[in-house]
């Protein structure tokens, strides 16, 4: 399987799903907003935001999202969704750092952590401080989870060498 390979520019559909949006200095705050990113021929990236601030760094838009919550779709069409209570996502490159009671569900499996850095240039997922897996073998605790998104090769490790991963098997 994989999941995010670019050939070609994705395709970006922006919906404001309610016409809310108020001025702050040269920010616009913006309720419900959503992205829709059609990264190739089967795959989809949504994130969605209760309450989103629009900013621009070097004329690069940059989106400050609170009450997050992101569904990536493949061609087998069983979703990763991921929630989180805040995320800055890239405008231009869909890069994705969400923070702060961070939760990604896959099939049957759940993964608690209070960050995640969803690269699509790389394609890589980081997941790292207070990384906590349950599925149905049972429950890893560690510092980081690395997951290649083209390979599925997954890395779980600590930040100290001489720390060991957790694991508890039902």
């Amino acid at each position: 399987n994989i999941y995010f390979v670019e050939k070609e520019q994705p395709r970006v559909d922006i919906k404001i799903q309610e016409e809310q949006t108020t001025t702050n200095s040269e920010n616009n705050l913006i309720k419900n907003l959503k992205y829709e990113v059609k990264l190739d021929q089967d795959n989809q990236y949504v994130i969605t935001s209760k309450l989103s601030e629009i900013t621009y760094v070097n004329n690069v838009e940059i989106v400050r999202m609170k009450n997050v919550t992101a569904i990536f779709i493949d061609e087998s069409n069983i979703p990763i969704i991921v929630t989180s209570d805040q995320a800055i996502y890239n405008n231009s490159n869909h890069n994705t750092k969400f923070k702060n009671n961070v939760r990604i569900e896959y099939l049957n499996n759940f993964i608690l952590s209070d960050n995640m850095d969803l690269d699509f240039k790389n394609d890589l997922i980081t997941i790292n401080e207070n990384v906590e897996y349950s599925g149905i073998q049972g429950t890893i605790k560690a510092d980081n989870v690395k997951i290649d998104l083209i390979t599925k090769k997954i890395e779980i490790y600590m930040d100290d060498i001489d720390d060991n991963v957790e694991i508890t098997t039902k």
